[in-house]
């Protein structure tokens, strides 16, 4: 006899059904578990053994087998601990075999029989229903599996899943956890001056363009860069399931408590390749992963190293991260905004005394080790000034991120009209994102802007991503200025954003080519 439990593994934030099968046989007592498991899944055995002597239960004593098919599919994690107690309990006669069909389980057991919170549960949770199978997990994790709106069973014990499956007590439904208000975040009245660079800060939440500020240290990129979340609009439905299974994947998910606030990381300088597109032993998702739909902001930029930062250039192109291993390959979405910031050079580059000793040289050194392949994905070069002390003295200005985020949300609104999708439950698509077929048609310059952008390509030797690139932020400019033409002065306003960090070339004389 054997019997079926159905479980996930995890690839990506995919659920892969697994199939739990126990069997007894004859020989000496053993416990074995086949189907490549990890070692954290070989280490069920024994907390399945001490959880059943917790309630007074021995195993048969006979040779126990489970099997976990497909068995070329690597098993990893302790969420398969809870589908082979409830085999286990099955074949021994304990819960009726006809009352855990049609459903999956996913839980890791303490060594008393209760069960303790797993990640991978929202993912595992909508796998199930698209199977139509009803989910048991722990009682911590029901808020988070019941937003997956099917049927779920959230136990705090094994005891509690046996005495449901018998008839003595059942467990209700848990209820989907509440959305998490997002705290008030900062305002962009806090900064003072640098209207140019808040100018540039609400084109790039406007087209979701990636952007790079250098300036002095102390000129406000890290303050401008950390208010760019306010400016964006909250996740749809879908987006929010989206980037909640990723957090769910990776343990960040407190008691089912979503939020619609677009993921805002900012990983240290100091971020191996691993950390930042992920990977490791177990391939988990990396920053760019836990910044999908959201931003990704990258402080002191070479300071990084640069391997580092070219292993973002395929996410930034794609939207996943591919994480290849000698067995299997990871996918992971990646659609993030990238926000960079970085001195001039290493000196700081700032006024008087902390102006820099060493002339150009020491700025293209520092900024050399950013590749060419890596800025050439940038939509938005800025340097911000020093804010003198004038500019702190003077009172706070008259617009901050409530007025922008408005002018923010009517540009996105013409981009969900303009590319077909709109509504609360898909991806609002952003100019960033226009296919080149679709570019052509929507940022289709007048005849003066397309002389000035032909002219501007040649002498600054633009790339075809470089051209294209800056038509998605002219036609940014345009929805901002409500405008259905891409005309001579936005195409000049996106050149003049064009210019890299000293040392790069392209873009060099891009500000003097606008004018």
């Amino acid at each position: 006899m054997v019997c079926r439990v159905t479980t996930f593994a995890f690839e990506g934030v995919e659920a892969q059904p697994v199939d739990v099968q126990v069997q007894l046989t004859g020989g000496n007592p053993n416990f074995h578990i086949v189907g490549l498991p990890d070692k954290a899944v070989g280490e069920s055995r024994e907390r399945v053994r001490a959880a059943f002597a917790s309630l007074g239960l021995a195993l048969p004593p006979k040779r126990v087998i489970v099997n976990l098919a497909p068995a070329d599919l690597p098993k990893e994690g302790s969420h398969y601990d809870l589908a082979i107690a409830l085999a286990m309990l099955t074949i021994m006669g304990v819960i009726p075999a006809d009352q855990l069909e049609g459903y999956a389980a996913i839980g890791e057991l303490s060594l008393d029989g209760g069960l303790g919170e797993t990640v991978g549960v929202l993912p595992a949770a909508m796998a199930a229903e698209s199977m139509d199978l009803r989910l048991i997990c722990p009682e911590i994790c029901g808020a988070e599996a019941a937003w997956a709106g099917g049927s779920v069973v959230a136990a705090r014990s094994l005891i509690a899943l046996i005495n449901h499956f018998t008839g003595r007590e059942a467990i209700g439904s848990p209820k989907a956890g509440l959305l998490a208000e997002p705290p008030p975040g900062p305002d962009l009245r806090d900064v003072k001056g640098q209207e140019g660079a808040k100018r540039v800060l609400e084109i790039a939440a406007a087209g979701g363009h990636n952007l790079l500020f250098c300036g002095p240290p102390g000129s406000g990129k890290s303050m401008l860069a950390q208010r760019l979340p306010g400016l964006l609009p909250p996740l749809s439905a879908r987006e929010l399931l989206e980037v909640s299974q990723i957090q769910s994947i990776s343990g960040l998910l407190e008691r089912g408590r979503l939020s619609r606030t677009r993921p805002f990381r900012a990983p240290h300088h100091s971020a191996s390749m691993a950390a930042l597109v992920g990977g490791g032993i177990k391939a988990k998702p990396g920053e760019v992963s836990l910044a999908h739909h959201g931003v990704l902001f990258l402080d002191e930029l070479p300071e990084f190293p640069s391997h580092v930062l070219d292993s973002l250039r395929q996410p930034l192109e794609a939207g996943e991260a591919v994480v290849a291993r000698a067995n299997r390959h990871v996918r992971y979405p990646a659609r993030f905004q990238l926000i960079a910031a970085m001195n001039p050079c290493r000196c700081g580059g700032g006024p008087g005394a902390a102006a820099c000793t060493r002339g150009p040289k020491c700025a293209q050194q520092y900024q050399s080790r950013l590749s060419g392949p890596f800025l050439d994905r940038i939509d938005l070069y800025y340097d911000t000034p020093p804010v003198t002390a004038v500019d702190l003295a003077l009172p706070p200005p008259a617009e901050g991120t409530a007025e922008a985020r408005a002018r923010v949300a009517t540009a996105r609104d013409i981009q969900a009209d303009r590319f077909g999708e709109s509504g609360d439950d898909t991806r609002r698509p952003v100019n960033a994102d226009a296919p080149l077929p679709e570019l052509e048609q929507v940022a289709r310059p007048d005849e003066p802007g397309a002389a000035l952008l032909a002219d501007a390509a040649g002498r600054l030797n633009l790339t075809a991503r470089g051209y294209s690139r800056v038509l998605k932020v002219a036609r940014t400019i345009a929805d901002l200025d409500g405008s259905d033409s891409v005309r001579r002065v936005h195409i000049a306003e996106a050149l003049s954003y064009r210019q890299r960090p000293a040392g790069q070339g392209e873009g060099v004389n891009a500000q003097a080519m606008a004018r």
